[in-house]
């Protein structure tokens, strides 16, 4: 657990005075008034319910449960600024939130240039040699846009590259593959120059509150992992006229089904003599969960020189694991790897597989302070939404991601390695009707 003596005062405390952020517009808190920054920016807030994606929630059988919960609005490409294909524009979407009298607005941006380098495609519009088309046609619009003095009283939560940082330090494990791409991205700089200058930026605006994206716990659990990826968001911190100061705080999970916490076993247990560090599943991780690794990485990245302040956001939009095939209880004791497995609430077939997972379900509801240190759970994957198409497409509008094709199983001179994902997924971005109906089937805590 997070150390009390790294914490302000104004966030101990918290978990016992939790408060749901949205169940209908009618209720809510009083608005939020003043743009000087708060301690936890979603504490009392009123956050803004994306009206895109509550109509497509709804429209489904059973969303009419969940369609009025915020969710994160993802900038992924220029053209979402102003808005493309009918979708709505930055501008609108605060507009909408001073409409419904919200207090809170969540952003991702996701256009950082070669985004994605260590993955099996890259899906981002903007070549490694492009850093001044990003700055000037990305983060330049947006911060003028989130500046604008007829949005001074909303809070704006901008999680800062999704999937960035992370790939700097471990594109070599088996989700996310050593590229040349991943390699000109280090030699360049170009991530760390990204996300230095839209710290920059954006840290300039008094209500804008910015949030790193940690990754999650099978993907820097490692200690040889985490602690140079620390260094590498000290580096983006300090770049591009930044400092940490503008970095209120992390998110852990984003867009990702890792669960908050394994209840049937730890790390520590032994099964036959065997650590459960052994099994394949742990191999040897620090953590076995995502709230005990965004409090240690916290800590961490405290002593790596953010402020002690900081909280972090944790994303639980798909890591429910509900349903008939959540475990009740500790697993058999025949193996390290039958334990492990009979144990585990995440259902995946490896811990790093991410795009549309079978079986998955909703988490948590966004909630504000459920942790010490935490300053709210959220929904910033909007659930229902593709990670990615499951079979190459002919429109060119998806760059085909193997680890999205349910059939694929890795390299061929390796052990087989299921994707988990599911089938006749459309492309990323796109609603995916089957995802989310099994996401409600499978909820936890149950609709």
């Amino acid at each position: 657990m997070v150390s009390a003596r790294v914490l302000r005062p104004s966030r101990l405390g918290r978990a016992s005075a939790a408060l749901l952020l949205v169940t209908a517009l009618a209720g809510w808190p009083a608005a939020a008034t003043g743009t000087a920054r708060v301690d936890n920016p979603y504490a009392g807030a009123r956050v803004y319910v994306n009206p895109e994606w509550s109509a497509r929630a709804a429209r489904e059988p059973g969303g009419s449960a969940v369609a009025n919960l915020p969710t994160g609005v993802w900038l992924d490409r220029i053209a979402s600024i102003e808005g493309f294909s009918g979708r709505m524009g930055l501008r609108d979407h605060l507009d909408e939130a001073l409409r419904q009298e919200a207090d809170l607005v969540q952003l991702v941006l996701h256009n950082l240039p070669q985004r994605d380098c260590g993955r099996l495609s890259t899906n981002g519009e903007l070549d490694v040699r492009e850093l001044p088309r990003y700055r000037q046609e990305f983060i330049d619009p947006i911060a003028e846009i989130l500046a604008d003095p007829a949005y001074a009283r909303l809070r704006v939560v901008v999680v800062v590259e999704h999937d960035s940082l992370p790939f700097l330090v471990t594109h070599t494990i088996p989700a996310n593959l050593a590229t040349p791409e991943c390699d000109r991205v280090k030699e360049t700089g170009v991530y760390v120059e990204g996300v230095g200058y839209a710290l920059a930026k954006l840290g300039a605006i008094p209500n804008v509150y910015n949030y790193l994206d940690i990754a999650h716990h099978g993907w820097l659990g490692w200690a040889s992992d985490r602690l140079p990826a620390a260094e590498v968001f000290a580096a983006a911190a300090r770049a591009a006229g930044s400092t940490p100061a503008n970095v209120h705080g992390f998110i852990a999970n984003t867009a990702d089904y890792s669960v908050l916490r394994e209840e049937y076993f730890s790390r520590d247990d032994v099964v036959g003599g065997r650590p459960v560090l052994q099994s394949r599943w742990v191999d040897w991780n620090d953590f076995v969960d995502e709230l005990s690794y965004a409090r240690r990485f916290r800590a961490e990245l405290v002593e790596a020189g953010f402020d002690p302040g900081v909280g972090v956001l944790v994303d639980t939009s798909r890591n429910g694991w509900g349903g008939p095939n959540r475990p009740t209880g500790p697993g058999p004791k025949t193996g390290v790897d039958d334990y492990v497995d009979g144990s585990r609430l995440d259902r995946r077939a490896r811990i790093y597989n991410w795009c549309n997972q079978v079986g998955a379900g909703l988490g948590e509801r966004p909630v504000a302070a459920p942790e010490p240190g935490v300053d709210a759970y959220v929904w910033m994957k909007p659930p229902g939404v593709s990670d990615g198409a499951s079979i190459p497409l002919p429109t060119g509008e998806d760059n085909f991601n193997p680890m999205c094709d349910p059939s694929y199983t890795g390299s061929p001179d390796a052990t087989p390695d299921p994707t988990g994902a599911r089938p006749d997924a459309p492309p990323a971005g796109a609603w995916f009707s089957a995802h989310f109906q099994e996401l409600l089937r499978n909820a936890h805590p149950p609709l």
